[in-house]
């Protein structure tokens, strides 16, 4: 790991941190475009690196919101560090489509379902389709972005392909 790696590392989790002030409204704790900038990281950085940037930055996120969930968030943060981390994954391999179906469907369905067991089925079938939509959000910003932010920086930031 070099100094880069970890200044764009931070830079991400921060960008992410300030994703969480633009809120989308739900009846469910703090969904919010925390995860824009962790999906754009991908272009950037290691994969492991874009995990650590948005478990970083949903703490931050959450933290800003009061922590609704309580220590849940501890557990979506670590949900959201191995999603990202696979998300990464599939970028770096060029599974351009199969990156963002795979975000979605465990973001938006799959992160969710230890909340059925853990607070409650109603619990669960009220937050999902929320989730869902702003796993969507989040999900097409980046995707509109992240082309012309990887052409624009392209060559420079040390950028991992």
């Amino acid at each position: 790991m070099n100094v880069r790696t970890m200044t764009l590392t931070a830079l991400f989790a921060a960008l992410c941190a300030v994703g969480g002030f633009i809120k989308i409204p739900s009846g469910v704790g703090s969904l919010a475009l925390d995860t824009v900038p962790a999906l754009l990281a991908a272009s950037f950085l290691p994969p492991i690196f874009v995990g650590i940037a948005s478990m970083t930055g949903h703490l931050a996120s959450a933290m800003y919101a009061g922590f609704p969930l309580g220590p849940f968030h501890i557990l979506i943060a670590i949900e959201m560090m191995i999603i990202l981390y696979v998300f990464a994954r599939l970028h770096k391999a060029g599974r351009h489509a199969g990156k963002w179906i795979f975000f979605v469907v465990a973001n938006g369905l799959l992160a969710p379902l230890p909340f059925y067991f853990l607070v409650s089925p109603a619990f669960f079938v009220g937050a999902v389709p929320a989730i869902l939509i702003a796993t969507a959000v989040n999900a097409v910003v980046a995707a509109v972005v992240m082309p012309v932010l990887a052409k624009a920086a392209d060559g420079r930031f040390g950028v991992v392909r």
